[in-house]
């Protein structure tokens, strides 16, 4: 009995640690964002102490400057049609990879070598890749969000072919006693039951591609079609950093994302403990 109190005393420390460790930069944050550039300070005190006035001018500054309503169209836009291509891409490359496999060990060799472009750094890419889509007309959204759809594929074929374990070939295989074809299972059957994993497909590409600086700022610079992560390095100049506006419009830029995962949490938790541990 004592051991398990220890355990649990050990437990709340550690969970207190953690919710203390997440909220404390939330909190900075979201300080900093309501602070007027004259508040910033130094001291420890000061930088922890609640803004003197509560005020909404450096979202609205925030707005102006990152040009937002057109910056958010363009994320929504680059982002909302990713997953949607990889939740239906990526799933059939998981459905065919998964019972392929089962039949033919070359299905085993192209799953390794899928997965394997996780471990390919996007620095390496980087050069060549600006150059292809130039050459190809690609500087733009449809540019970056195929680039998109090519990054996340490893790790979504990943996730979509360790779900597959928990499918029955039995619904299938009834299938095509029906007379049924493979494609008409797929989409009939196989697809609504990966439901758990299309939301965590959908919410790990989602924070990627809506956080993502690198390739916007490779691929669209110059473009005119800045995404909100691209528009916000313009609070960054060579003297300095108004962290005030900065704070605000990452704020700003965190609703939707927050939003979308609040709305898939369940599916999300669901998917990843279904497919990923067991895959």
């Amino acid at each position: 009995m004592k051991e398990k109190k220890k355990t649990n005393w050990v437990l709340t420390i550690v969970l207190i640690l953690g919710t203390v460790t997440v909220f404390f930069p939330l909190y900075m944050a979201v300080i900093i964002a309501f602070k007027q550039p004259s508040e910033m300070t130094n001291d420890v005190a000061g930088a922890l102490a609640f803004p003197a006035k509560w005020s909404l001018d450096n979202f609205r500054q925030a707005m102006e400057v990152t040009d937002f309503w057109r910056s958010l169209g363009n994320s929504l836009l680059i982002t909302l049609t990713t997953i949607v291509l990889a939740v239906l891409l990526h799933s059939l490359a998981g459905y065919v990879i998964g019972r392929g496999m089962a039949k033919k060990k070359s299905f085993r060799v192209i799953y390794l070598y899928i997965v394997s472009g996780m471990f390919v750094p996007f620095s390496i890419l980087m050069m060549p890749l600006v150059k292809q889509t130039a050459q190809m007309g690609l500087g733009n959204r449809a540019g970056v969000i195929l680039l998109y759809l090519v990054f996340y594929m490893p790790m979504n074929v990943l996730l979509y072919t360790g779900y597959m374990k928990n499918i029955p070939m039995a619904l299938e295989e009834a299938a095509d006693i029906d007379g049924a074809s493979t494609w008409k299972t797929f989409w009939k059957i196989v697809f609504p039951m990966m439901s758990p994993m299309h939301a965590t497909v959908a919410i790990l590409t989602a924070l990627g591609t809506w956080n993502d600086v690198m390739t916007p700022l490779v691929i669209l610079s110059g473009t005119g079609q800045n995404t909100l992560p691209l528009a916000q390095l313009n609070f960054q100049t060579q003297f300095g950093t108004n962290y005030n506006l900065a704070f605000a419009s990452y704020l700003l830029a965190l609703i939707p994302i927050l939003v979308f995962y609040i709305i898939c949490q369940k599916q999300i938790l669901n998917g990843v403990a279904n497919g990923a541990v067991k895959g």
